[in-house]
């Protein structure tokens, strides 16, 4: 198995807190006080290695000065089947909630998606396996903990897993720029599929027909668009906020 480096201190506190992914060791910073004190106390408490180190020592295993004086090694993050990923609402009898994200290419915008979708519920999320981002150490540091939490699966061809999600029970709506259903106007109560497109393109002319629906975020000010994490967290908060309603 692939492994991986996460770093930062609150990252590296929700990986211990999570008990998702196995952190096979957590170097902190020699005479490194306060919350690195927190660090060390729950990882010896999981079990888990513990190295102190110099800077620069915590700098080269990071790649990155920004480390905060602490560094976990990791089993790089699993993807999970698509089949296992649609099992996971049911399990729960849950409503189906789920994001599938259509060439989304920086790191950061993933991970932050990612920590979206946690926040609201999604049961999980399903990237391309090609010309997009994976579950990096960048995601999964800005992610904070949320990939150990909500399941991701990879599609060789992303309009055949959202056919997939359709026979599954689910409505699909893709997220576009201009002419669409607000999200406050559509139904969001059943059973879901939000899809995102890519930064700079939006969704593929494929996959935008493979929709049921197309949702648009009306737009008050000068700005045309968000960015993708920022659109994600504007849907999935509606989604959450109608089903909360409906309770």
């Amino acid at each position: 198995m692939a492994e991986g480096r996460v770093y930062g201190r609150n990252p590296v506190l929700a990986l211990l807190r999570s008990g998702g992914r196995r952190a096979d060791e957590i170097a902190v910073l020699a005479g490194g006080r306060g919350p690195l004190g927190e660090v060390v106390a729950l990882a010896r408490r999981a079990g888990v290695k513990v190295s102190f180190r110099t800077r620069d020592q915590l700098t080269a295993m990071a790649g990155s000065p920004e480390h905060q004086g602490v560094v976990a090694r990791v089993t790089s993050a699993e993807y999970v089947d698509l089949e296992d990923l649609l099992a996971e609402p049911v399990d729960r009898g849950q409503p189906p909630f789920y994001l599938v994200l259509d060439q989304v290419q920086d790191p950061r915008n993933l991970g932050a998606i990612l920590r979206t979708a946690e926040a609201f519920g999604v049961h999980g999320v399903v990237i391309p396996k090609h010309h997009a981002v994976g579950l990096t150490d960048a995601a999964a540091r800005t992610a904070m903990g949320a990939l150990e939490r909500v399941p991701v699966a990879r599609a060789t061809n992303l309009v055949a897993a959202l056919e997939t999600i359709k026979e599954s029970g689910s409505w699909v709506y893709g997220a576009a720029v201009g002419e669409g259903v607000a999200p406050w106007a559509a139904d969001l109560h059943g059973p879901v599929c939000l899809v995102l497109g890519s930064e700079g393109e939006g969704l593929r002319p494929l996959v935008a027909r493979a929709c049921d629906a197309v949702l648009a975020i009306p737009m008050a000010g000068a700005t045309e668009s968000l960015n993708v994490a920022a659109a994600a967290a504007v849907l999935c908060y509606e989604v959450a906020r109608q089903r909360h309603q409906s309770t």
